[in-house]
């Protein structure tokens, strides 16, 4: 989990990441020399095949002929326009996959020759921004009348806690403006936040890739939804309050390659569009920083690490005054200074505030020791080692900083007082 601060704005603004559940990616079956094939799975799998061929080819015509004629009418009309929505979005890839099925014992089916819910897959990739398909669960029911089969509904295996994943397209047309580093989409209504974002877009990648360096996609989808049904929907209900400005998400993570799919950074135009300009460009600086390392983050990583090194990315070269930057360090530096490094427990709660500008403050004080490199190098190796003991931690600083926690921080509260005399 992280979160944004602006101090210098007229709300404080929060932003998560690793707190957002990273679902993994399902295992193949075991190899078989006799694999069954469901008889449903070919009629099925070929009438997914051609809705994705007609969203590629924009056939409206050809993705609802597959909608069953007795399906409830408003779920045909939601298909319509999801399907117009979509005319804006650069999409790279567009596929459904048939994965196993959904027992139907608990489902109260249609009026239909048979029923079937195969488990589906979308795997969808953003031209530009994706380097591999991003894949989200679709709870479909099918029905059959005669020798045909239709897609019947989308929320019928609710019932037994399958739920279809909603894109940006499943809430409203969707505008999109491209800079070089990446998109931004929104609906009617959020384009003046959306101008504001593509200004800062570019500059955005290119501040993050002085730091972090070119290995990252330097491609990024910034997402305006309409409104907190949408917010929710992409970035989990933990998350969608009137808190957060800005989120970084993604759907997983591979440790082997060092790899993420599906990263967004969504924002609430509530509380987005209230930030100075200033405020935005640290927002999104922050924000794509997480895009940029993620694939090297492993969950349970300090969150010192994590949260201040985006901080520290997020106000690189703003000119912001330190006492500005952290008040609230600064009034603690003069009575007592930090003794230990900001525990994870801290970025929770009334410490949480505190606890940000402590560790943007440390990863400001290891730029200074190490140079950027150094820092970066030392996110890598310790955001790489995931959760840490005592001991283990010590070892890493050492190694990457020449000292140990004991010293790393005696010579931090010296740079505190200097810095906040």
């Amino acid at each position: 989990m992280s979160r944004f601060r602006v101090l210098l704005a007229a709300l404080a603004a929060v932003a998560f990441l690793s707190g957002l559940t990273l679902a993994v990616a399902p295992s193949d079956p075991p190899a078989s020399s006799a694999t069954v094939v469901d008889p449903r799975e070919p009629a099925i799998r070929d009438l997914l095949d051609r809705r994705a061929r007609a969203v590629l080819e924009r056939d409206e015509t050809a993705f609802t002929a597959d909608l069953d004629p007795s399906a409830d009418a408003d779920f045909r009309q939601r298909q319509r326009d999801l399907f117009r929505n979509l005319a804006a979005v650069p999409l790279g890839d567009w596929e459904y996959r048939i994965e196993g099925e959904t027992n139907l014992a608990a489902v109260r089916l249609p009026a239909a020759d048979e029923s079937w819910a195969p488990g589906v897959r979308l795997a969808y990739r953003l031209r530009g921004v994706d380097a591999t398909s991003s894949t989200q669960a679709m709870a479909y029911l099918f029905t059959r009348r005669g020798d045909r089969w239709y897609l019947n509904s989308d929320t019928a295996l609710e019932a037994v806690g399958k739920r279809t994943w909603r894109g940006p397209w499943d809430f409203g047309p969707c505008h999109v403006l491209t800079g070089t580093g990446g998109f931004v989409l929104s609906h009617p209504g959020g384009e003046a936040l959306a101008a504001r974002v593509l200004a800062e877009l570019d500059t955005a990648v290119a501040t993050v890739t002085e730091v972090w360096g070119p290995a990252w996609a330097r491609q990024v989808a910034v997402l305006i939804p309409a409104d907190a049904r949408e917010l929710q929907a992409l970035v989990g209900p933990g998350f969608a309050d009137g808190s957060i400005a800005g989120v970084a998400v993604a759907d997983r993570v591979d440790p082997q390659t060092h790899t993420a799919q599906g990263q967004r950074v969504v924002l609430n135009v509530a509380g987005a569009s209230a930030l100075s300009p200033l405020s935005l460009r640290v927002l999104l600086r922050h924000e794509i920083t997480h895009i940029a390392a993620r694939g090297e983050t492993v969950d349970g990583a300090p969150m010192w690490l994590l949260e201040g090194f985006a901080d520290y990315v997020g106000y690189r070269g703003s000119d912001v005054p330190p006492h500005k930057a952290a008040p609230a360090l600064a009034a603690q530096v003069r009575t007592a200074p930090p003794a230990e490094l900001p525990s994870d427990a801290r970025f929770r709660g009334p410490t949480m505030e505190l606890a940000y500008q402590e560790s943007w403050s440390l990863n400001l004080y290891l730029a200074q020791r190490l140079g950027e490199p150094g820092l970066v190098d030392m996110y890598r190796r310790i955001a790489r080692a995931g959760r840490l003991t005592g001991p283990r931690m010590d070892a890493l600083v050492l190694e990457t900083a020449g000292v140990d926690v004991a010293e790393l921080v005696r010579g931090w509260r010296e740079f505190l007082r200097a810095t906040f005399p």
